[in-house]
C-alpha cells in the first residue's frame, strides 16, 4: 500500500510540476531571478529533475543517469518544451522504479549515506518527496511574482 501511495504523491505532484512550468505565459520569465528569488523556476525545475533522476533512477533502478549538480543551478534558457518534457520522463521514470519495489525494500537501507548517516529507503522517499514539494512552492510562488 505504501508503495501505490508513494507512486501516486510523486506523480500527482511532479504532474504539479509540469503544469507549473506550463503555466509560464512568458517563457523568459522561467529563468528570471531578483532580489527576493535567488533561483529561477528553470533551475529550480532542473534541480528537482536531477534529484530525482540520481537518487531513484540511478541508485533505486540503476537507469544509468549521471547527475551534473551544478549545471541543474548554471544551465539558462533551456526552451519551456523541454522542460517539460525533462519533467514527462522523470513521471515515468519514478513510476517504473516505485513499481519495481517491495515492502521490503522499503525497509532496507537506502544505498547512500546523502545526510552523513544510514535511513531506509521508504524515509529516504518521503524524504524526496517533501523536497520536491518544498521547491514547487517555490516555484509557484516564482511564477506569480515574476511572470508578468
Amino acid at each position: 500500500m505504501i508503495i501505490e501511495s508513494l507512486k501516486s504523491l510523486y506523480n500527482r505532484d511532479l504532474n504539479k510540476l509540469k503544469t507549473e512550468i506550463e503555466s509560464y505565459r512568458n517563457e523568459t520569465a522561467i529563468w528570471k531571478t531578483d532580489k527576493n528569488t535567488s533561483n529561477s523556476a528553470g533551475n529550480l525545475c532542473l534541480h528537482l529533475v536531477g534529484n530525482l533522476n540520481n537518487y531513484i533512477g540511478a541508485e533505486l533502478g540503476k537507469t544509468g543517469y549521471i547527475r551534473n549538480r551544478e549545471l541543474e543551478f548554471s544551465l539558462k534558457d533551456i526552451p519551456q518544451a523541454e522542460l517539460i518534457e525533462k519533467v514527462t520522463a522523470t513521471v515515468d521514470m519514478v513510476d517504473d522504479v516505485l513499481s519495481q519495489l517491495t515492502p521490503e525494500d522499503l525497509e532496507k537501507e537506502y544505498p547512500l549515506a546523502v545526510f552523513g548517516d544510514t535511513m531506509t529507503t521508504g524515509y529516504f522517499l518521503i524524504h524526496l518527496i517533501t523536497h520536491l514539494d518544498y521547491h514547487l512552492g517555490q516555484i509557484n510562488y516564482h511564477r506569480r511574482l515574476l511572470d508578468i
